[in-house]
């Protein structure tokens, strides 16, 4: 685990603010408010998840400097990973992932392009990955989003998906189901 970056504690989030939200959908929500003060177009994003009163309680020196104090609520706290190989291929870097046993999740944030439902109606059949990928580049109906996917050890998950016509807070969509092959990819990084 990464000591060098973590989202800013003591950062208005409106995921903080929700008190129905589970920590593991606010940890999403806070790393998706990080990853919309960098901007568009980054590459991908790796955080490791640890439980914030137990960091604080086995590293109070690492705690202090990531800005965690006796105040903040339990929950989890995201700490960014060093940079992904530029050039690797997603899933097969995820696939070399072996956490600590203080990390109890990971989340990751991508840049996708997205259709809509119905639009697998008009794919080209037979088609190679690339002529797929340049499908989908080309699609009139396609969408930018930046999907921020989060997994507990226990098998729980959350995605925070942002469109980019729709580049704000509120209307950012949550739920468990709504990438699932990235959050099984996750998953499998703590098997």
């Amino acid at each position: 685990m990464s000591d060098a970056h973590n989202i800013p504690s003591g950062t208005p989030s409106e995921a903080a603010g929700l008190p129905a939200a589970t920590p593991l959908t606010r940890a999403a929500l806070e790393i998706d408010e990080y990853a919309a003060t960098l901007g568009w177009d980054l590459p991908a994003r790796l955080f490791a998840l640890v439980d914030t009163a137990k960091l604080r309680k086995a590293d109070p020196r690492l705690a202090k400097q990531l800005g965690l104090t006796d105040g903040d609520a339990a929950g989890l706290t995201p700490v960014e990973q060093e940079e992904l190989p530029a050039g690797a291929a997603l899933d097969k870097f995820l696939g070399t992932i072996a956490w600590p046993d203080q990390v109890v999740g990971c989340a990751l944030v991508v840049e996708r392009l997205m259709l809509p439902p119905g639009a697998e109606q008009t794919r080209p059949k037979n088609a190679t990955e690339a002529e797929l990928a340049d499908w989908v580049a080309n699609h009139p109906a396609r969408q930018e989003v930046r999907i921020t996917a989060a997994v507990l050890r226990d098998g729980s998950r959350e995605i925070a998906l942002r469109l980019r016509e729709k580049d704000v807070a509120r209307e950012v969509l949550t739920g468990p189901d709504l990438v699932p092959g990235l959050t099984e990819a996750l998953l499998a990084t703590f098997s």
